[in-house]
């Protein structure tokens, strides 16, 4: 179903130009722009993906993944197809590259009967805008967004961040977690294997930080490519210094998907870098692996057992845990 985007401006009677997001696509009418959904009709920008999904599921919030944002809670989860990076590496890659056009899968809902779902789920804290890019759905995300708000749910985005300020200062009054993937800290990387520009992740990435809304960091470790340790070391440094100490960032291991037939992450390297990003950041976790000691929270004063989590169980250990380590008082960054 087509809806008029938010976020353009017509050059003229029948040229549109794109304004969601960096790549600021000028399209003629029957054109569409780089994420595979916005599109001319006629002089006016529309989005494809409205009032319909192609993927919709519960998941565990640690799946996002989400490790301080109401722990061992549930979430309904949402997807489109499209995306505005070209990742060589992308795990969804069969819903985020294809055309909403060429899509024979999805399912017509609504923002209520997405509300609605969600408020009957068991142990569910909200909505997730997960499984391809959700900035890429922004119309239908933002009325989604809007209605869970107001029913007392929780928003929740796993985005590539790369949108425009304007559209995600918009937007952000609405979201309440964010868990965005810092794909390198390598413009180089960014432009050969993404087809996009590392600058204006780090801008969303400031941008939600200095906001109310939760954070969290994803970056998956790439043998060869992203995996540099005075390169990680510099990406460290900049989160710590302009994100902040207290910002989960989790280092996920990688297998060959799409385009990329790299080896898997060695176990080692990940451990190596978790080690480093430890010296700086406070809350580090081991992704796609096995590793229950570097999956868990500790209090980074006293380093007592806050929560433990083995794959997706989690459990506290801390009993009356409210936000504060009961061992020595220190406050921990987890939104309960």
């Amino acid at each position: 179903m087509s809806q008029e985007a938010l976020f353009y401006e017509k050059l003229n009677n029948e040229n549109v130009k794109c304004t969601l997001c960096p790549w600021f696509c000028e399209l003629k009418p029957g054109m569409i722009g780089v994420c595979k959904v916005r599109r001319n009709e006629n002089g006016k920008l529309v989005t494809d993906v409205y009032n319909r999904v192609a993927a919709l599921g519960t998941d565990p919030i640690e799946k996002k993944p989400l490790y301080h944002f109401h722990p061992g809670k549930n979430i309904l989860s949402i997807g489109e197809v499209g995306c505005n990076l070209k990742c060589t590496f992308c795990q969804n890659h069969r819903i985020s590259q294809c055309f909403a056009s060429e899509f024979s899968g999805f399912y017509d809902i609504s923002s209520e009967q997405i509300v609605e779902e969600a408020e009957k789920t068991w142990h569910n804290i909200g909505i997730a805008y997960t499984y391809n890019e959700p900035f890429t759905f922004y119309e239908f995300m933002l009325d989604n967004a809007k209605l869970a708000k107001s029913k007392g749910l929780k928003n929740v985005v796993v985005s590539n961040g790369y949108v425009n300020p304007e559209p995600l200062k918009h937007a952000l009054p609405w979201l309440d977690a964010f868990n965005i993937d810092l794909k390198a800290f390598n413009q180089n990387f960014y432009k050969k294997q993404t087809k996009g520009k590392l600058e204006p992740v780090l801008d969303s990435l400031k941008l939600i930080a200095d906001s109310t809304s939760h954070l969290e960091i994803t970056t998956l470790v790439i043998p060869e490519l992203n995996d540099d340790e005075s390169e990680f070391r510099e990406m460290i440094d900049w989160i710590a210094n302009e994100l902040g100490h207290d910002v989960p960032l989790h280092l996920s291991r990688f297998f060959p998907q799409h385009k990329m037939d790299s080896p898997p992450t060695p176990l080692k390297k990940l451990q190596k870098l978790f080690d480093i990003a430890r010296e700086k950041l406070q809350f580090v976790y081991l992704g796609n692996v096995s590793d229950a000691e570097r999956s868990s929270t500790r209090c980074p004063n006293c380093s007592e057992l806050i929560i433990r989590r083995d794959r997706y169980n989690t459990k506290f250990l801390q009993k009356g845990f409210e936000g504060h380590c009961t061992n020595c008082n220190a406050k921990i960054n987890v939104v309960l």
